[in-house]
């Protein structure tokens, strides 16, 4: 039904339209994972500089407690999933298959694991830098992939006023449902969060950005609004990439957000819903972000399932609670099937950013035969950003960096669309991501 209604909804130019495969887990109600005997903290789950550990080996921690403290401003706590024993701390492998700086933790096996509510200031007579470092503190980071360190967004420019906070809870990626789940599981802490963070910015309005596939979400969340709150729940139309901030903007309040512009210029701040519902859980109960809400999805696993995941939990022990993968899986990723990277080792820890695992049978997972490009356009009309991506793959292929700064490769989110809708089978986000990479490590 929702297909129908999407008729008479507005949204953003091009995108694409991919089979969503949502149902499998959609009403599926979150399970919280079992504690385990071991867990890897890679230091650097959040854009910028890794937080500096503050433990040793061999410390007693307890769940909650922070083990690595801010390096710098794009920088943010981390703190332990578990009571335990600082076991190493050393290079670990990350799920894109290298080694980063890590935390072991052996978790203690007669805790009960369960935290004891910390009273936070209270933020009603907080300001807005207070807040910032209280966040910061927190450990949380933006929940929608880019990690960045959410107290980031609310350091503003002397003289700007934020008008409107969106709630990004459009979810746009096929198979990923913990969003979904946590508004419809969760939404007076969403509204909670909504609230602290409309207060202390300042903010005139609110507006939660759903897509149309999630009634239910739309149902709980306006049933939670009290007639007074200056928030409204916004139904989208299906579309890939809505979640993209600069999307979401274009799509609910119809304006353009330009190249190396921050939407907190123009009056905008937006945030996912996990990253809301986490701030309300810290200054509510003193939570920090330590547990990830995980989808489990897709061919080649055996249970689907959506998980309360405490953060350095093994992926190859999510699979396994959830059953175990089918013998004709081929590819394992974590996060989306659009943006998500295949994963190197089932060893690999759950981060903050790790939204789904999601397995692949062969059926799915085998690449299509590449032919040469057509010039068919087709990569164009998906592009969000109205750029070129064949004519950035081919300047990708022949390492040209500079041409494509010219022709605006950062801009380019990585979304996946053109290689999606590519006729010619060619992984033209692939050679964009790849000459995007080489790009920074010449940088640096």
């Amino acid at each position: 039904m929702h297909n129908l209604a999407n008729l008479f909804f507005e949204s953003f130019q091009h995108g694409v339209h991919p089979p969503e495969h949502k149902k499998h887990t959609d009403t599926l109600p979150t399970q919280r994972m079992p504690f385990l005997a071991r867990y890897i903290l890679p230091l650097n789950q959040n854009l910028g500089a890794p937080p500096n550990p503050i433990v040793k080996v061999g410390d007693r921690v307890l769940r909650g407690q922070p083990i690595a403290e801010p390096a710098a401003f794009f920088s943010t706590t981390l703190h332990s999933p578990v009571t335990g024993w600082i076991r190493a701390i050393g290079n670990r492998r990350v799920a894109e298959g290298g080694f980063q700086s890590a935390i072991e933790i052996e978790a203690d096996p007669y805790a009960t694991q369960r935290l004891d509510p910390q009273p936070r200031p209270d933020w009603r007579k907080m300001s807005r830098d207070e807040l910032a470092k209280e966040v910061q503190r927190a450990g949380i980071v933006g929940l929608g992939g880019a990690a960045l360190p959410a107290h980031v967004k609310y350091v503003l420019r002397e003289g700007v006023k934020i008008r409107t906070l969106i709630a990004n809870g459009a979810e746009c990626e096929p198979y990923l449902t913990n969003d979904h789940r946590l508004m419809v599981e969760r939404p007076q802490a969403l509204l909670q969060g909504i609230e602290i963070l409309q207060t202390l910015l300042g903010a005139e309005q609110s507006i939660i950005g759903v897509e149309l596939n999630k009634p239910d979400a739309i149902a709980e969340l306006r049933r939670h609004i009290l007639p007074d709150q200056p928030i409204r729940v916004e139904p989208l139309r299906v579309k890939y990439p809505q979640g993209d901030s600069k999307m979401l903007i274009k799509a609910l309040l119809g304006i353009e957000v330009p190249p190396g512009v921050r939407s907190a210029d123009l009056g905008i701040i937006m945030n996912n819903v996990g990253t809301i519902t986490a701030i309300a859980d810290w200054f509510e109960q003193g939570m920090p972000y330590i547990d990830r809400r995980v989808t489990v999805s897709g061919p080649g696993v055996k249970n689907s399932a959506n998980l309360l995941v405490p953060l350095g939990t093994p992926v190859r022990e999510v699979l396994r609670f959830c059953g175990g993968l089918r013998e004709d899986t081929k590819e394992v990723l974590v996060g989306g099937p659009m943006m998500g990277v295949s994963i190197a080792s089932l060893d690999a820890p759950i981060i903050k950013i790790s939204g789904g695992i999601l397995a692949f049978t062969a059926q799915e997972a085998d690449r299509p035969v590449e032919y040469p490009c057509i010039r068919c356009g087709r990569c164009v009309e998906a592009c969000p950003y109205f750029l070129n991506p064949s004519k950035l793959a081919r300047l990708a292929k022949a390492r040209l960096f500079e041409e494509m700064k010219n022709v605006g490769v950062g801009e380019c989110v990585e979304c996946g669309s053109c290689t999606y809708v590519c006729p010619s089978g060619i992984p033209i986000v692939q050679l964009i991501r790849s000459a995007r990479a080489d790009i920074r490590r010449r940088k640096g």
